[in-house]
């Protein structure tokens, strides 16, 4: 699907070369903002199934939308890419629609995420995600890159659980292999990579997992924190959460959480969440 606003787009880009059991597991989403009469807007929108571009919302100045997909989840052989540019002085928030779950295929096979991220001049983006669970036997590697111009803001929340609980399928998955790497002007602000394969060795151990089903990293790029000790006191206020803060540089402030239940680790994540996006003005998160 092409942006409406596209009156032309060259018949080479507009050619789908994938081949016909390729469609609907290789696939690609772009989605570029910018400003447009003092206001941020989508200006470019090409997604193929199971990508789908869902409605914008306004707030304030910017832009919430919401990524969205007609598929249940992704599964092996999946191989899907992602490219969003925010463009300078745009504000934009992006969600997804719901937890992704990585599927078991039949044949072992990894699903594979790639995400690239753009953040122009003085641009401000907020990504907020649901839990990524992966099912018993289930591989995914995922990496994620973002790139920040001078002045850009960043604000960055993901999620991992351990699998299906209601299932009992904690810690079952095959392995998950994730990557992701924030860069300032073309140099490495933050680096996070591992891979968690259970079956190789036991996560639910001391001084790794213990007893958490739930983890996830929060960053914030661009605004001074000045009160770290209150961000996490406002964790340890989480019955059945932990983590841990750090300022990587004065205005780079990376929180860590993990959690036994889902109650408290979104608990936790909304303390700091609404600690660390009150500076920026798209971040009206409910």
């Amino acid at each position: 699907m092409d942006s409406a606003a596209t009156a032309v787009r060259s018949l080479a880009d507009a050619l789908d070369h994938r081949a016909l059991s390729h469609v609907g597991k290789h696939a690609r989403l772009e989605l570029r903002f910018g400003v447009r009469r003092g206001r941020t807007a989508l200006i470019h929108a090409y997604a193929e199934p199971p990508f789908r571009v869902g409605r914008t919302f306004a707030e304030a100045d910017g832009l919430h939308l919401i990524l969205a997909s007609s598929a249940p989840g992704v599964f092996g052989g999946d191989h899907l890419e992602q490219t969003v540019v925010v463009e300078a002085g745009a504000c934009v928030r992006l969600t997804s629609q719901s937890a992704l779950q990585v599927h078991t295929s039949r044949r072992p096979a990894e699903a594979v995420l790639q995400h690239q991220f753009s953040v122009g001049e003085g641009a401000t983006l907020v990504c907020a995600w649901d839990p990524v669970i992966p099912f018993a036997g289930a591989s995914l590697r995922q990496r994620l890159s973002v790139d920040l111009d001078a002045g850009a803001r960043l604000f960055w929340s993901d999620a991992v659980m351990a699998g299906r609980e209601a299932r009992g399928e904690r810690w079952l998955f095959h392995r998950l292999d994730h990557e992701l790497a924030v860069r300032r002007q073309g140099a490495l602000t933050y680096l996070e990579r591992y891979v968690i394969e259970p079956a190789r060795a036991a996560v639910d151990r001391p001084w790794l997992a213990s007893d958490a089903a739930y983890f996830g990293s929060i960053i914030s790029v661009g605004d001074s924190v000045t009160d770290l000790d209150a961000l996490q006191r406002d964790i340890g206020s989480c019955h059945g959460a932990t983590g841990a803060t750090d300022r990587i540089e004065t205005d780079v402030v990376l929180a860590r959480l993990m959690a036994a239940d889902g109650p408290a680790f979104h608990a936790a994540r909304a303390r700091v969440r609404t600690r660390l996006t009150a500076p920026y003005p798209c971040a009206a998160l409910s």
